[in-house]
C-alpha cells in the first residue's frame, strides 16, 4: 500500500531557522500490511463456492505456493498476531508435529473418502476465516426433544488424531469434542450414525 507522507513543511514560514532541517515534500513510503498480504494468502481464489470436499476449496495460495514460503509468511503473520487465521494443517506444520502440508491434505482426503461414501454426512466449507471446513451428520439434527446440533466431524491441531468429533448436542452447555484419528473414524463410523 502507498501511502504519501503529510507536507510537514505546510505552515512554515518562508524565514525558517537554519536549525531545523527542510522536510522532504511529499514523498513516497511504502508500508507492507502483512494483515493485508495474509488475508489475501488464505482467500481461496474464486471463492469457497459449492466444495464437497477439502480438496475442492484448496485455491488459495496458502495451497499452492511453496511450503517453505508459506510457512516463512504465517511465521511472520504470528509474530504479529499469535492468532492470525490459519487452517489446522499450517498450525501444526508450524509447531513441527505434522511432517507436511500434504501430510494434512491427506487426513482431510482419507476423512473426506469414508464420508462421501457414507449417506447423511454432509460437507460445510464456510469455516472459520482461514480454516477447512468440517462434516455434518443430517440426520442427527433433528429427533425426539426437537432440534439440534448435528454431530460434527472437524480437522484439528490439538491432539494428533487430527480429527474431533461432536457428538449431537441439544441444549445448553458446550458439546465436548472426542477425539479421533482417520482410522478410529472408520472403525467406528457405523456406531456412531447410529447413536445420532
Amino acid at each position: 500500500m502507498t501511502v504519501l507522507d503529510p507536507d510537514l513543511n505546510a505552515g512554515r514560514t518562508a524565514a525558517r531557522s537554519k536549525k531545523v532541517p527542510r522536510q522532504r515534500d511529499h514523498g513516497v513510503r511504502v508500508e507492507p500490511l502483512l494483515a493485508l498480504e495474509w488475508s489475501h494468502a488464505i482467500e481461496t481464489a474464486g471463492g469457497i463456492g459449492i466444495a464437497a470436499a477439502p480438496a475442492e476449496s484448496r485455491r488459495a495460495w496458502i495451497h499452492r505456493a511453496d511450503e517453505q514460503q508459506v510457512l516463512a509468511m504465517y511465521r511472520a503473520v504470528r509474530a504479529v498476531d499469535a492468532n492470525a487465521p490459519a487452517p489446522w494443517w499450517l498450525r501444526a506444520l508450524d509447531r513441527g508435529k505434522l511432517p507436511s502440508r500434504a501430510a494434512g491434505f491427506a487426513v482431510e482426503d482419507e476423512v473426506s473418502e469414508l464420508l462421501l461414501s457414507r449417506p447423511g454426512w454432509v460437507y460445510v466449507p464456510w469455516a472459520a476465516e482461514g480454516e477447512v471446513g468440517y462434516w455434518e451428520f443430517v440426520p442427527s439434527e433433528s429427533g425426539v426433544y426437537g432440534p439440534a446440533e448435528p454431530t460434527t466431524v472437524q480437522f484439528t491441531d490439538r491432539h494428533p488424531g487430527w480429527v474431533d468429533l461432536l457428538p449431537a448436542h441439544r441444549g445448553p452447555g458446550l458439546r465436548q469434542p472426542i477425539e479421533f484419528t482417520p482410522a478410529e473414524l472408520r472403525e467406528q463410523i457405523e456406531d456412531l450414525e447410529n447413536i445420532a
